[in-house]
């Protein structure tokens, strides 16, 4: 096979020496435009976990990569003048000019052929010349740009300046740096590549990089500002640029997120940057290169079929894993471009923010790495919440208004479809009463309908008459004289989405008879040419039904309830008015994003008006509705506000559900941004929500000042006791459980304690 690498980066070196390894008779070629002793950027990056794959792809090559490289295995954070110390994290940078002198002498030795001060051509002329072209041409791929309509990129310039900078300043830890100053937060990713150098990347919001002028200044007068600015890291050693040359603010770059749609065409595949690029915040750009080219030369050695079929398959396997990592670099990349929403926090909920950020390191996998360092975070994070002790951060105690919750978990309200005429059932005390007993602090309902019109199904409970009341009250106090959690009402009214079948009979789908007439925002119907028509809501309807919200709500206080929810989420009444998809109004109610909002919060000023004032209330909202011109999170921090302001006490974000063309980007706790962003940047507590099924999720998130309760939802259907498992699994014994339950507690910690030294005897 005669195969053509179009760039000479770690990612076309790489692939060249693996297939040359693997088949000494194909003739595999390198081209590329600069000197072989040219380079851009100072050190590259790769964790422990890589550089074993390394070793098995290519020992040589690894073993040299090892002799040249500095290890570290600390991350050292500063901020607001404290230095907070996480170790364990196991790091090796090498310089890139010194890993491509590695790769060259290794090609070299194979027998592949190194062509250098080559400029690529037009791509046809090789995949006409070669059976194979890969396409290793970089972030900014020739190749790519060629058959744009093909490779279909997504690529996503972002908005914070950064400068990449080397000093000779021997760094002891990979070094995260965070200064104020008059124009804004500038912060500083710095590590040791080799005996003599250092990493020095200085970054900035766009917007505090043209306060200070730099867009103005040229190289020389640029590096004096990053080396006064960071003049503690650098211990009056000076800052150097190998983009000197380039003029005014050049040296300045902004991150270019780039994710092609195919990667492959004929005989054409893209590697590397060509194909998808990773934040340096996570380190991964060269080590996903690396990998594609492992990937690619196994894919083609093994694969028996043509040229075209073996590419379709290394597409299919790279694409989860650079998606995986995209997205854990994109949750960096996002948390350094909005460093501002957190610098409120004390240095050491800050730091812990940092290390978790790309939600691929959790509590529990820190702990692993650096239990002194987590054991601090737990003492830390305990006492400010009054706890006696140091406890996992999940199990410390949240007060709102006059309520103490005993710990951080919820049962979320999830629709059981299981009422008559709005009555709850025994199947509702028995769900929620074994959940009351399970762990979590607190149990909420389902939405509880405050209209029969307002059911989204015949059989979703309600809360408008004085029997349904009753039947609540049961419920409520079962909770309170049989468990120490609370039980809160989540009340709602289904709108256009109202009239349907039970989940499991139809989701979605109008009732076969018996259908009550539906109203919303505008009359638009949830599913085009499928359900019904709503009628839009006139002034009267408005304020009858707000004062059905306010009778449902004394009715909760006569129940007993300790906690009341507005549902504004999911495509019911009220959320159907905050979202432009569902809300063409041209009144007072439509409109501006103020506008839209305005009944819900009308609803809810008039719900708050009556219930008691030392209990919270809280507003579910969907934060994204993950659909073009539909709500977004920007305006879904602005909604947040509006309620913040009307007195609401905690905001619960979820998502979605608005519109059925919705394409939301799943994955674990992939809510959990949504709760951060409203949490620290409009200043409220926040639950959240979304693909939460692990304690560890929970801790992180909790500590990390992501969300101040987390809802439960599915794990809870399949484990009534989920909470008191979790806590048993980490080893927290100081949890109530119902006395008739205590042989179980007992026997559980014990089953738990004896498969852990099982573990340790394998």
């Amino acid at each position: 096979m005669r195969i053509v690498c179009l760039g000479g980066g770690p990612a076309g070196l790489y692939f060249s020496i693996l297939a040359k390894k693997a088949h000494p008779a194909w003739e595999i070629t390198v081209m590329e435009r600069n000197a072989p002793d040219s380079t851009f950027g100072w050190g590259v990056v790769f964790s422990d976990k890589t550089m074993d794959g390394f070793r098995g792809a290519d020992a040589e090559t690894h073993a040299a990569i090892t002799q040249s490289f500095h290890h570290w295995d600390d991350i050292d954070i500063f901020f607001k003048g404290r230095k907070i110390t996480s170790g364990g994290h196991g790091f090796c940078g090498i310089g890139r000019i010194r890993l491509l002198q590695i790769f060259h002498q290794r090609a070299t030795e194979l027998g592949v052929r190194l062509i250098f001060n080559t400029e690529v051509k037009d791509p046809d002329e090789y995949s006409a010349a070669y059976d194979l072209v890969i396409a290793a041409d970089g972030i900014f791929s020739t190749t790519r740009r060629k058959y744009e309509d093909v490779f279909k990129p997504n690529i996503d310039v972002r908005k914070n300046r950064f400068a990449w900078l080397g000093s000779r300043k021997k760094l002891d830890a990979f070094t995260f740096d965070f200064k104020q100053t008059e124009f804004g937060w500038f912060n500083l990713h710095a590590y040791r590549f080799d005996e003599d150098w250092s990493t020095f990347i200085v970054e900035a919001p766009e917007k505090n990089w043209l306060a200070a002028g730099l867009d103005n200044m040229d190289s020389p007068q640029s590096i004096a500002f990053c080396e006064t600015l960071f003049a503690e890291r650098l211990g009056g050693m000076p800052l150097i640029s190998n983009a000197a040359h380039l003029r005014g603010s050049a040296m300045w770059l902004k991150f270019q997120r780039v994710l092609c749609e195919k990667w492959f065409h004929k005989n054409v595949v893209l590697l590397g940057d060509a194909a998808h690029t990773a934040h340096f915040g996570i380190g991964s750009g060269t080590k996903l290169a690396m990998e594609d080219a492992i990937a690619l030369s196994r894919v083609l050695s093994g694969h028996i079929g043509t040229v075209g079929q073996a590419l379709a398959q290394y597409q299919e396997e790279r694409e989860v894993e650079a998606l995986k990592l995209q997205s854990a670099a994109r949750n960096r990349m996002e948390w350094f471009e909005q460093v501002e929403r957190y610098v409120h926090l004390e240095p050491e909920q800050f730091a812990y923010s940092l290390l978790t950020g790309s939600q691929r390191i959790s509590h529990e996998n820190l702990k692993l790495r650096d239990s002194h360092y987590v054991e601090g975070v737990e003492r830390w994070f305990a006492a400010r919440t009054g706890a006696k002790h140091s406890v996992p951060p999940m199990f410390t105690p949240f007060q709102v208004r006059g309520l103490t919750l005993k710990n951080r978990v919820l049962v979320s309200p999830m629709a059981m479809y299981m009422s008559c005429d709005g009555l709850p059932s025994d199947f509702h005390m028995v769900h929620l009463g074994a959940r009351s007993m399970g762990g979590a602090s607190m149990v909420v309902t389902e939405m509880t309908c405050v209209s029969p019109g307002g059911r989204i199904t015949p059989a979703c409970p309600g809360m408008w008459n004085h029997q349904q009341m009753l039947a609540w009250q049961r419920i409520v106090d079962f909770v309170h004289a049989n468990s120490d959690a609370k039980i809160a009402l989540q009340l709602g009214h289904s709108g256009r989405k109202g009239s349907t079948r039970r989940g499991w009979e139809g989701m979605d789908l109008p009732l076969e008879k018996d259908n009550w007439p539906l109203i919303s925002a505008s009359a638009i119907p949830y599913i085009e040419g499928i359900s019904q028509i709503p009628r839009e809501a006139a002034r009267t309807d408005m304020e009858e039904i707000t004062t059905e919200f306010v009778q449902s709500t004394e009715f909760a206080i006569a129940a007993g309830f300790d906690w009341i929810e507005l549902h504004c989420a999911h495509g019911y009444l009220l959320s159907s008015f905050i979202s432009p998809l569902t809300n063409a109004r041209t009144d007072e109610y439509g409109g501006s994003l103020e506008n839209r909002c305005r009944y819900p919060v009308e609803v809810f000023r008039a719900m708050r008006a009556v219930w008691p004032k030392y209990r919270p209330m809280s507003v579910r909202i969907s934060a994204h509705d993950w659909t073009p011109g539909g709500l977004t999170p920007d305006d879904a921090a602005q909604v947040a506000a509006f309620f913040k302001e009307a007195g609401a006490d905690v905001i619960d974000c979820s998502s979605g559900q608005v519109s059925k063309d919705e394409k939301p980007v799943y994955g674990r706790m992939f809510q959990v941004p949504f709760s951060d962003r409203i949490r620290n940047e409009i200043g409220i507590p926040t639950v959240a929500v979304g693909n939460i099924f692990e304690g560890d999720h929970v801790n992180t998130i909790i500590a990390a000042g992501r969300a101040d309760l987390c809802a439960i939802a599915r794990p809870h259907l399949a484990d009534a006791a989920w909470t008191l498992h979790e806590a048993a699994k980490q080893h927290f014994t100081d949890i109530w459980w119902p006395p008739p339950y205590l042989g179980g507690k007992v026997q559980l910690e014990r089953n738990l304690a004896r498969a852990a030294q099982l573990r340790l005897q394998v």
